[in-house]
């Protein structure tokens, strides 16, 4: 270290006599070379009174040469800016982009090559007047290095016109702010930092958020003050159950440390996820011991998220999307119950059954796409055209034969005790397997944050909470089979039955309908028209079955009539799943619910950086096609005419983040916030640093505005 004091003063004697006696030769670039160039740009083209807008310094450096950070490290002369601003005109604090360790050997230091941003907010007063021109000037300072040292300094100027409109985002700067954002350390990254001083190391502790999935290799610790750290020596990074540990060396002699720990975190994955921001802030006061991160709390949040599971599983049975099933179940209880020869409790117990064996199925797929890389969630099936022409074709005929088209398994069992009561457990287990085929569109209260916690976990936990959303739905299923007295409740088996049968007919049959609307938003109407085909012809193969393949008819007579209607639904559905890909064409989907409604726009994560860095309100609509809870509620909430005048009265923007078919950008969008499942509603004030609101799944006029109240 004394090598470094020494060349450090040397370094700054040389500097202050360049300053003193040289100062010409390196203003303004003028006299000399200054391996620095510099521009002031704004994100918006002009301002208004009352609103928030944001500035960049662009320092561009010459290849091998470097500036450096707010914090030196060994030697150098930090960065400055000096502002200028007109009256009205408020600045934020100056927002320095993450730095790099360079190696001058010996000595290390921090500071920057190439392209660098510097940010700063400003606030407009209301009292400035429109028509009026901003102009503004900042004055940089710096020392660029490579084999030697040169001072320099400049003064760059911006002029911006004062309107009493929103301002407009210049173009030309999105990519650049964006860009320039990505660098700036969080200052809430989600995660729990701790910090302790032993055996005259910094030891850093860092905790993931429940909802982290990832991994890191290095972290780098640059701090905001000086002469504490080693700058020179090597920060090992390890780990302890959940938590990293940075082990950050300190300076041996006159070691005097801060109260409060303050400086950045540069990661090579990601604080929010792979491909987000590398760097977070860290101020935290050391502590005499660390708290391990495999404690009570993520034992707690297991448990938590099981209770959510089990409860949104029960819920998910009130789902549109569920009841057509399960009311079927329901009039199988009601001929089990008043059935002297039959016990209901094992049907309840294979309906649970085959709705767990589906939810584990699910399970699996989930975890081996997420292992590969994929971005999935909670219905991902249903952005799959052939899953659904195949769903539709299947719940077709389930509906055909509850409205006595024909009858499932009429000619495949024999009459006696036996055969009836096996075929009636398979019929249960099947029911279990349909339940949570037709479920998945749906997401009930609870669910989401229950899912979104399941996958970033281990597969045991991940498992387990899958395990328990299916419990949840067969429970009240259960319940009744298991408990004789509440059978006597049931009503007696009647005519009434087949109406009620050839009733859930229909809803089946619109049940298809709406998986059709879904198939032809991914697909479009041509495709949509041979779907249709496809189902009219197995709907004729149907027919043939029931009239002449029952065991009313001759043994040749059934099975021409087999082998017809097996060509017929075959043959029509099996085309159309081989030519989808010639029909389809994506339709354009609509962003607007009219001139009186909300208008909504495509979302990007690029739109709501730029929106909210602007100071403007954002709502984001995370939604679906083959998402009921997500329709009902675009018709309740989004419909409501109050709803829509609070939108435009706050000048909110209304991004909807359309997931009917495959889209990775909006998985990972929807992943930041802990969640593999839509809906999701996320409101942004626009206001510096403060978070977004989440809005529950399901959303009413009420819960909209009461949302909305936190931006007057």
């Amino acid at each position: 270290m004394l090598l470094a004091r020494i060349r450090k003063n040397l370094v700054f004697g040389l500097i202050l006599s360049a300053l003193l006696f040289g100062q010409t030769a390196f203003a303004q670039f003028g006299g000399g070379p200054s391996h620095v160039k510099a521009r002031l740009l704004s994100e918006v083209a002009s301002v208004q009174p009352g609103g928030d807008f944001w500035l960049a310094v662009e320092l561009k450096m010459d290849p091998h040469w470097h500036i450096y950070w707010k914090n030196v490290g060994d030697t150098g002369l930090e960065t400055d800016f000096e502002w200028q601003l007109p009256d009205g005109f408020e600045a934020g604090d100056l927002q320095w982009p993450y730095p790099e360790r360079i190696v001058e050997d010996p000595l290390v230091v921090y500071g920057y090559h190439n392209t660098q941003y510097f940010l700063l907010p400003v606030h407009v007063s209301k009292q400035v007047k429109p028509g009026a021109t901003a102009d503004i000037k900042v004055k940089v300072s710096w020392l660029v290095c490579e084999a030697s040292c040169v001072p320099g300094d400049v003064t760059v100027a911006l002029r911006l016109p004062v309107k009493n409109e929103p301002p407009q985002a210049i173009a030309a700067n999105a990519e650049l702010f964006a860009r320039a954002r990505s660098r700036i350390p969080l200052k809430d990254s989600g995660w729990n930092f701790q910090a302790k001083v032993e055996d005259k190391n910094l030891i850093i502790q860092a905790t993931p958020p429940e909802w982290f999935r990832g991994e890191f290799k290095e972290i780098s610790f640059f701090p905001y003050k000086s002469d504490y750290v080693k700058y020179n020596e090597e920060q090992k990074l390890t780990r302890k159950g959940k938590s990293y540990r940075l082990t950050v060396p300190l300076i041996s002699e006159g070691l005097v440390m801060p109260d409060t720990v303050q400086g950045v975190l540069v990661s090579d994955y990601g604080w929010r996820g792979q491909n987000s921001e590398k760097a977070a802030e860290i101020r935290v006061v050391p502590t005499q011991k660390l708290v391990a991160a495999t404690g009570g709390s993520t034992l707690s949040s297991v448990w938590l998220a099981i209770l959510f599971a089990f409860v949104g599983g029960i819920i998910l049975n009130l789902m549109p999307c569920v009841l057509p099933v399960l009311s079927i179940k329901i009039m199988s209880f009601v001929k089990q119950a008043h059935d002297e020869h039959t016990q209901p409790w094992k049907h309840g117990l294979t309906f649970t059954l085959g709705v767990l064996v589906s939810f584990w199925f699910l399970a699996g797929l989930l975890l081996i796409f997420k292992a590969s890389g994929a971005h999935l969630g909670w219905g991902f099936q249903l952005q799959s055209p052939v899953f659904l022409i195949v769903l539709s074709a299947f719940i077709f005929l389930f509906g055909l034969s509850m409205l006595g088209v024909f009858e499932i398994g009429a000619s495949l069992t024999t009459v006696g005790g036996v055969a009836q009561k096996y075929s009636g457990l398979t019929s249960s287990f099947v029911s279990g397997i349909i339940a949570t085929v037709v479920a998945t569109p749906c997401t009930a209260p609870f669910m989401g944050p229950a899912l979104g916690y399941a996958l970033t976990q281990p597969a045991w936990v991940a498992l387990l909470v899958f395990t328990f959303l299916g419990l949840g739905m067969a429970f009240p299923f259960f319940l009744l089979s298991s408990i004789p007295k509440l059978l006597k409740y049931v009503p007696k088996p009647g005519r009434w039955m087949e109406s009620l049968e050839q009733f859930m007919g229909f809803l089946l049959v619109g049940t298809v309908v709406w998986l059709l609307w879904v198939l032809g938003i991914q697909v479009g109407a041509n495709a949509l028209v041979l779907v249709i085909g496809a189902l009219f012809v197995t709907a004729m193969g149907a027919w043939v079955y029931g009239r002449w393949g029952n065991l009313a008819m001759p043994k040749k007579t059934r099975v021409i009539a087999w082998i017809v209607a097996l060509i017929l639904v075959v043959g029509a559905n099996g085309y159309v799943l081989a030519n989808i890909d010639t029909f389809a064409v994506k339709t354009a989907q609509t962003n607007s619910q009219g001139e009186e409604g909300i208008v909504w726009q495509p979302f990007s994560e690029q739109k709501v950086a730029d929106l909210t860095a602007q100071g403007k309100p954002v709502f984001v609509d995370f939604t679906a096609a083959w998402c009921l809870s997500c329709q009902v509620n675009e018709q309740v909430a989004f419909g409501s005419e109050e709803v829509q005048k609070k939108f435009k009265e706050l000048g909110l923007t209304a991004l909807r983040a359309d997931w009917t078919s495959r889209d990775e950008t909006i998985a990972k969008a929807l992943a930041k916030f802990g969640r593999n499942s839509v809906p999701l509603y996320v409101l942004y004030s626009g206001k510096p640093g403060a978070q977004p609101v989440i809005l529950p799944e399901i959303i009413t006029p009420g819960i909209v505005l009461d949302a909305l109240k936190t931006l007057d």
